[in-house]
């Protein structure tokens, strides 16, 4: 799973049932990876609509009179286009969630936005390029748009695997006892960079014989970035491993945690690098930037710089000291991003919308002191 399934799968069993019940609607049909959320036992209806396809609308209708919604928490443009619509008809308050930084939408969605603008609650951006998206493309006003970072579950990714641990993670991939492991989990997809991990492996390689480079992940680019591989003639120093479920076990095998993002929101896997304390080496873009300190708890290079991106590893392999400073860093910044934190303040916020929204029709923010959102602790 990637992005928002596994936040949802993070986020869902967190919430205090005392107090909610939460469910998840998908617009589509079920995939291979719900079978994590089913497993968590988590309330999934899936409405097997296309994009444009208006039954969406009165299926979304039929989910929240049945299970008396009382808040929408929506994810994505068909989400928060049918979403508030349902919403504006129920009169519910409604919280979209933006986790994209690109600079435009299509025409169509901007008239969608324009138009359902004045039934947003509130608008949650996971970093400030996002919220620069948000407020400049999607049409939310300013005041009504809130950074919010995420985080990752630090009870399970922080814990330090054990010598035995390690040595079975590594062991399951064939990495040697003198490999220096270099890994990202990751979408193969144009955001992402990973050409430029690709070609900086042939860098390092060149230098340092004993690296290893492994990316986790599925998407679109998978055929394209395998052909740069073997022109480059990489071979087993450099794997694709596919879709891993185990994402704790992977990092495990790590010794540096890879980012060359060209564009991001605020990637979870930052998060659970962090967490598990990875030296990483990331690129500067804008959503990592905002998490990340350079020479702190990370080595920044600049985007689309595959050189500059090998040196980094180089330095990194060349000194296991510093690849510790980087560990202790990254795993002391982390704390700071619990996911547990995250779905405190969504608890306050829904108690808050439950009450508020309707009686002040929806100018809440504003209205309402809000400020636990934007701070690191919990509310």
């Amino acid at each position: 799973m990637h992005g928002v399934k596994r936040l949802f799968a993070w986020m869902i069993p967190r919430f205090d049932s005392a107090r909610f019940r939460v469910s998840l609607v998908s617009l589509r049909k079920r995939d291979l990876s719900e079978e994590t959320l089913d497993a968590l036992g988590i309330d999934i209806s899936y409405l097997e609509r296309g994009k444009f396809d208006p039954r969406t609308l009165l299926a979304l209708l039929k989910i929240i009179d049945a299970k008396q919604i009382d808040v929408l928490h929506l994810h994505g443009y068909g989400a928060t286009t049918f979403g508030r619509l349902a919403a504006a008809l129920r009169g519910i308050p409604v919280v979209l969630h933006e986790h994209a930084n690109l600079s435009t939408t299509p025409w169509f969605q901007k008239v969608a936005d324009w138009v359902l603008e004045p039934f947003t609650d509130i608008a949650i951006a996971v970093s400030k390029s996002t919220a620069e998206f948000v407020i400049g493309a999607r049409l939310v006003r300013l005041e009504r748009v809130k950074v919010v970072y995420l985080g990752a579950p630090l009870e399970e990714f922080g814990l330090v695997p054990s010598d035995s641990e390690r040595a079975h993670a590594r062991l399951a991939l064939g990495i040697e006892p003198d490999d220096v492991v270099m890994g990202t989990v990751t979408r193969l997809h144009d955001s992402k960079g990973n050409e430029y991990l690709v070609e900086a492996a042939r860098h390092v390689l060149d230098a340092r014989p004993r690296a290893r480079f492994f990316i986790f992940g599925e998407g679109p680019l998978l055929a394209s970035l395998q052909d740069q591989a073997a022109a480059l003639s990489l071979g087993g120093r450099f794997v694709f491993g596919g879709f891993v479920k185990d994402v704790r076990q992977a990092l495990a095998a790590f010794d540096v945690s890879v980012f060359p993002s060209l564009w991001e929101g605020t990637p979870l896997t930052v998060f659970e690098a962090m967490a598990a304390g990875l030296p990483i080496v990331a690129t500067d873009a804008d959503g990592l930037m905002e998490v990340l300190t350079p020479d702190h708890d990370a080595l920044i290079v600049p985007r689309r710089d595959a050189q500059a991106l090998a040196d980094r590893i180089i330095r990194l392999i060349d000194a296991p000291a510093e690849r510790a400073r980087l560990s202790a860093a990254s795993r002391a910044t982390s704390q700071a991003y619990d996911i547990t934190t995250f779905v405190r303040k969504m608890e306050t916020l829904y108690d808050i919308l439950h009450r508020e929204s309707k009686p002040r029709r929806r100018r809440v923010v504003g209205a309402v002191d809000l400020s636990f959102l934007t701070r690191k602790d919990t509310p």
